[in-house]
């Protein structure tokens, strides 16, 4: 008995000594850097880290050319393995010259690699078992088109780890000698401080060593290690730190070539590789630097870094790395607005608004025209949620199949259209639709194309131009209108949403003017916020000075609620702004769609409509309010029709299980996770108080998209166990097949019905 458990002491131990658990050890005690990136990419692939945002599905289910394929898996098994290799390179840089028996061996790095290989293994493995387990439960696909993924992935993997393993193999047979002592000279004449940290590493390492017993060798053979005499070479060492080095720099620098000739022909569509891709570039990337960074300042490593940061940080207050994203079609050469109180009161006084208010009433009377004289029709005012293309496509489903139930009666009677980002991107391209239609142009509004079209893939090309161009080549331009704007990342979601609708919005916002006046189409107010001071934009190709200010009290009595854009840039060429560009203004997502710079004195700063309505209801109610007697007097009533992409009225979550850093931040969480409700809250309240004011009838309309529901409704009780899987699209610029087909098919649910027949009995009446 006392033998046998000797012999698992003994096991145990040798187990223990091994190289791959000493390397594993040691990364936990010192390389805390290179795991935290790991376990971000564990975390994503597991779904634990930005589930709500769709990050695991840029992994999950990668998108090249807009499908999920071999070719998507392939260059996603190329780049996972680029960045596995950094991580070897990064390890050996600091941590070779504390296993000083490497450098005796034939193939010191490869040998290094395969005994560092715990990690890059079994994220590999972890990542096959997690797609295969995603694309079964999710996207039904085929089996024989999933094993064609995997295999994809595999064959992407294999390729890139053999490619860099032959680099190192061919540097250290055939030229090791000949490049390494000319690196050793260039390095002794100009880089004397990285001689030095490697003499120090030299010099530390006798005392410092970890003891290691075993190691796996390249046919991976346990070997046991020997006391060589040339273990301790000064030479032999140094050399070995230098060649690496070298490989290192080699390997950088063929990195940052990559990305700087994707990043010159970013528009080829060819080249835009998966964001999963992109987002371990960015890791790789940010792994070498570490390990060059931890190889040029040894122990000062954390001290060189807080002095970078605060030398950065200075330059960024003087603007020397300032980058600003612009809004296309504007000049912003010319002498900028002057962005003042003074200035916004004067462009929002009363006889502005009188005249802005009087060229509606001419739309006004323009839609009624489009009516029977003797019958007083119901007026529509469409709110449509924010939500990223989850909105997006839901707002086009439900237009397309509310107009059609309707018999086109939707376009007809609906005045204005409000909302936030998505939502009102699939508004408006269903809008353009309907126009192209009226002018005789051979376009089917209700076809399921354009649903395809609307759901196509936007994030490959912002991730990727993120990556490409806003960190790395800057200085691509393009021309609009006659001016010259760069191509950066605000462009790279333009011109990507302009392909996903066909080229039918890219347009100046002026070209709107002549459909909405005469009432061929509805009006579309793009409303987002101005960061500076809280106040919305009011982005809309007719004047609308009247919505800044619905009463007519003086103004230091009634703060001003927002500036009409098309005045207060005039000057700047308001009206040749790009209509893509105010819808780019709507939907600002942070860190992803970057905020827009308007050509002003301060500068004014643009984020998403959905920071003060997400839903568009206060300014549809705003609209109503101005327009009160009028509408009072020529309609039967107005009909409210809010479009969202997420439950009004949800189940209340119970706050269990808190962990301490949940407790910490409940009281920032739950205003966050309450945004939308508050929103509601203060939405319902201004519908109830326009009954008050408003003559006439006020009808409320709610479509929403709730995946629960329509599970509830289709699913048998033998599928029971399935609702366990149903969750919401993610709020993304790019949804999954299963997310397409759960925000396609949700119109059905029997609540979405029942108010879809609602609102045709009353635009009936």
């Amino acid at each position: 008995m006392r033998s046998r458990v000797k012999e698992v002491e003994l096991w145990l131990e040798a187990v223990y000594y091994s190289f791959p658990v000493q390397l594993l050890l040691n990364h936990i005690k010192r390389n805390h850097i290179l795991l935290l990136c790991w376990l971000i990419l564990f975390a994503i692939i597991s779904s634990n880290f930005g589930n709500y945002l769709g990050i695991p599905y840029l992994f999950l289910d990668p998108v090249y050319l807009n499908e999920v394929n071999f070719k998507a898996f392939f260059i996603v098994g190329i780049t996972l393995a680029g960045f596995s290799i950094a991580f070897h390179i990064t390890t050996y840089i600091m941590d070779g010259h504390r296993f000083t028996f490497i450098g005796t061996l034939k193939r010191p790095f490869t040998t290094f690699s395969v005994n560092n290989s715990t990690i890059p293994f079994a994220f590999a493995i972890c990542y096959v078992i997690m797609v295969i387990r995603y694309e079964k439960s999710n996207e039904n696909i085929a089996d024989d088109q999933l094993l064609y993924n995997i295999l994809g992935f595999i064959s992407g993997y294999m390729l890139m780890t053999a490619l860099l393993f032959t680099y190192f193999w061919l540097t250290n047979k055939n030229i090791f000698r000949y490049v390494v002592h000319k690196v050793d000279e260039k390095l002794k004449q100009n880089i004397k401080a990285t001689r030095a940290s490697a003499m120090k590493k030299w010099d530390i390492a006798r005392k410092k060593q970890i003891r290691v017993d075993r190691y796996l060798n390249l046919r991976f053979e346990a070997k046991l290690v020997e006391d060589h005499k040339g273990l301790y070479h000064r030479e032999t060492i140094l050399q070995v730190f230098d060649q690496n080095h070298f490989n290192l720099v080699i390997i950088e620098l063929l990195i940052f070539a990559v990305l700087l000739v994707l990043g010159i022909f970013k528009d080829v569509e060819i080249l835009q590789i998966p964001a999963a891709a992109s987002v371990t570039l960015f890791l790789t990337i940010f792994v070498m630097l570490a390990g060059a960074f931890s190889y040029w300042f040894g122990n000062w490593s954390i001290t060189a870094m807080i002095i970078l940061v605060l030398a950065l940080n200075v330059l960024m207050k003087k603007n020397v790395f300032n980058k600003t994203y612009q809004a296309f079609g504007l000049n912003y050469q010319s002498s900028p607005a002057h962005y003042n109180l003074e200035n916004i009161t004067t462009l929002s006084a009363h006889d502005f608004r009188q005249k802005d208010k009087q060229q509606t009433l001419q739309v006004l009377q323009n839609w009624r025209a489009k009516f029977d004289s003797t019958r007083k029709p119901k007026m529509v005012l469409v709110c449509v949620s924010g939500g990223g293309q989850r909105a997006a496509l839901w707002s086009l489903n439900v237009l397309q199949t509310a107009d059609k139930m309707t018999k086109g009666r939707l376009m007809e009677n609906t005045m204005l259209i409000t909302g936030a980002s998505g939502g009102l991107i699939g508004a408006s391209y269903f809008r353009e639709l309907v126009y192209q239609k009226k002018q005789g142009k051979k376009v089917d509004p209700y076809a399921r194309k354009h649903l395809s079209n609307i759901a196509s893939d936007n994030l490959n090309a912002i991730i990727f131009s993120l990556l490409m161009n806003d960190f790395f080549v800057g200085f691509k331009k393009f021309e609009y209108e006659g001016i010259e704007y760069d191509k950066d990342r605000g462009y790279s979601f333009e011109h990507q949403l302009n392909k996903n609708t066909e080229m039918m919005l890219d347009k100046p916002l002026a070209s709107y003017r002549y459909g909405e006046k005469e009432s061929l189409i509805p009006m579309i107010i793009m409303a987002p916020t101005i960061i500076n001071d809280g106040r919305k934009l009011y982005i809309s190709p007719q004047n609308v000075s009247y919505l800044t200010n619905v009463t007519d009290t003086l103004y230091y009595e009634n703060k001003l609620n927002g500036i009409d854009f098309l005045r207060f840039f005039k000057n700047q060429g308001s009206e040749q702004l790009r209509f893509l560009s105010g819808l780019r203004m709507s939907a600002t997502f942070p860190y992803i769609t970057p905020n827009i710079t308007l050509p002003s004195r301060p500068s004014m700063e643009i984020m998403d409509a959905g920071i003060t309505d997400n839903f568009g209801i206060s300014d549809a109610i705003r609209f109503l309010y101005v327009f009160r007697e009028w509408v009072s007097q020529n309609t039967s009533g107005v009909v409210i029709v809010s479009i969202r992409d997420s439950e009004k009225d949800g189940p209340i979550q119970p706050k269990e299980n808190l962990s301490l850093f949940d407790r910490f931040t409940l009281p920032i969480s739950s205003i966050y996770q309450n945004f939308e409700a508050l929103q509601d809250i203060t939405n319902d309240n201004k519908i109830e108080y326009a009954r008050k004011w408003f003559d006439g009838t006020i009808e409320r309309i709610d479509l929403q998209y709730i995946p629960e529901d329509y599970a509830k409704e289709n699913l048998s009780r033998s599928d029971s166990l399935r609702m366990e899987n149903v969750q919401r699209a993610s709020l993304s610029w790019r949804l999954t097949g299963r997310e397409k087909k759960s925000v396609i098919t949700n119109i059905d649910t029997h609540a979405n019905q029942k108010a879809l027949l609602k609102l045709r009995s009353l635009l009936e009446e």
